[in-house]
């Protein structure tokens, strides 16, 4: 009897969401599981700013695809999608290149019954001169290396002038965008500031660093409480940074970030981590319906509106589901409970059943400002308003988030031992990466 050939489900982009999907799909006989990402990692996006700011060796955190997809048994293709070709049922991959920008490989073909979309998103530049060319990002690993190396440059030439007598050389940095991207750097850079001077930079005074957090709107993590959020802009001001809201940048330049009111702020690092759209390529990939931030738009089954058999989660996916006026937030707990829900959907879909809609459970929102406290409001709509938290439980309750994205990854058993090697690593590693 002849055997029923296995559907081939194709997902692109590695992220958290997309990494967790494959390695539960996998475990199905009648799927075959294609990953592809442009990189060869994975870490998770929440750690980036740990890694911007030399706190985190993203080498200890990192998850190899290649070995990833052996351990789980789904195959893992290192490629940028360049277009989707919906007749055909198959996506092309751009040609891979080297450092020296040699061809590894040409452009690439693979087929698919099932697409996956979960190639994330970028932070939204709202068309303001100069963001493009002189800021930095923080939406991978190779923009938090970049980052971190910049810093640390900055770091030394300050150190360099304190000790030939200018004490008050200072480095200042900007951050642009009051998420919790935003916020968590700017708390971070101020610990990694306070431990550089046991770091051979006897000259660095941590009061060198002049850290400024711009917001557009009126207040930081509008995804907080008010009250929560008043405690947390509280600390960053404790701790030095100087947090200023109802404040719209209007150009960024080298050194220089302009703003609406006519003031400009002198910037030796500016980062930009403001709002969430598409990646800019997205239009010419196909002729999928996207939103006005080139994101997919989709059903609340998931399912493109343009193709069935093509779905989108996380911060790629516009869905607007029953009832909302709004699109589910870009939100990584957003992109893990849309993974959770295509387990559910293509095993429907390829029964021949109805699709159930995704239903969004807001979980609340929880924030670290590094070693100096962590807030944040739990449940969400699960409950009568929102419980806040603060101290010890939200501090808990955050490293919880890390913990079940390990166990999601890479299973139970391989989960734990690596939490546990995880924590020995931080108990004997150096405080801070400074390479």
């Amino acid at each position: 009897m002849a055997q029923t050939p296995k559907k081939r489900i194709v997902v692109v982009g590695g992220g958290a969401a997309g990494l967790g999907l494959v390695r539960k799909l996998a475990k199905n006989d009648r799927y075959e599981v294609i990953l592809v990402d442009r990189n060869r990692t994975h870490v998770w996006k929440p750690l980036l700013h740990e890694v911007a700011a030399g706190a985190l060796d993203p080498n200890q955190d990192e998850v190899g695809y290649g070995g990833h997809a052996v351990r789980w048994g789904y195959r893992f293709f290192q490629g940028a999608l360049a277009r989707i070709d919906r007749d055909r049922q198959v996506i092309v991959t751009a040609p891979l290149v080297d450092e020296d920008g040699e061809v590894i490989f040409e452009e690439h073909e693979i087929a698919y019954d099932i697409l996956v979309l979960a190639i994330g998103g970028v932070s939204d530049d709202f068309g303001i001169p100069g963001v493009r060319d002189n800021a930095l990002f923080l939406e991978h690993r190779a923009q938090a290396d970049r980052f971190r190396q910049k810093l640390l440059n900055a770091c030394l030439r300050v150190n360099a002038r304190r000790e030939k007598g200018e004490v008050d050389a200072t480095l200042p940095i900007c951050i642009v965008g009051g998420g919790a991207t935003g916020v968590e750097l700017s708390a971070e850079l101020v610990n990694s500031a306070r431990a550089l001077s046991s770091y051979g930079l006897e000259g660095f005074d941590p009061d060198a660093f002049r850290i400024t957090l711009i917001e557009a709107g009126p207040r930081l993590l509008p995804a907080l409480d008010e009250k929560v959020v008043g405690k947390v802009t509280q600390e960053l001001r404790d701790i030095g940074v100087d947090v200023r809201v109802n404040t719209m940048v209007t150009q960024v330049d080298k050194d220089r970030v302009h703003m609406k009111d006519g003031t400009d702020l002198p910037a030796t690092l500016i980062l930009w981590a403001a709002g969430v759209r598409g990646e800019s390529g997205v239009p010419g990939y196909s002729d999928l319906e996207l939103s006005r931030l080139d994101r997919v738009v989709v059903r609340p089954t998931l399912q493109s509106v343009t193709d069935d058999r093509i779905f989108a989660i996380g911060d790629c996916c516009h869905c607007v589901l029953p009832g909302q006026e709004r699109p589910v937030a870009p939100r990584a707990q957003a992109a893990q409970q849309m993974a959770d829900h295509l387990l559910v959907a293509i095993d429907k879909l390829d029964k021949g059943q109805t699709l159930p809609d995704f239903e969004y459970k807001d979980r609340g929102s929880l924030v670290s400002l590094s070693h100096f406290a962590t807030v944040g409001s739990l449940m969400g709509n699960l409950m009568s308003g929102k419980l806040s938290i603060e101290g010890r439980v939200a501090r808990l309750a955050y490293i919880s988030l890390y913990r079940i994205h390990i166990l999601t990854v890479h299973g139970w058993l391989r989960g734990m031992a690596q939490l546990i090697a995880g924590r020995i690593n931080r108990v004997v590693r150096p405080r801070l990466k400074l390479h």
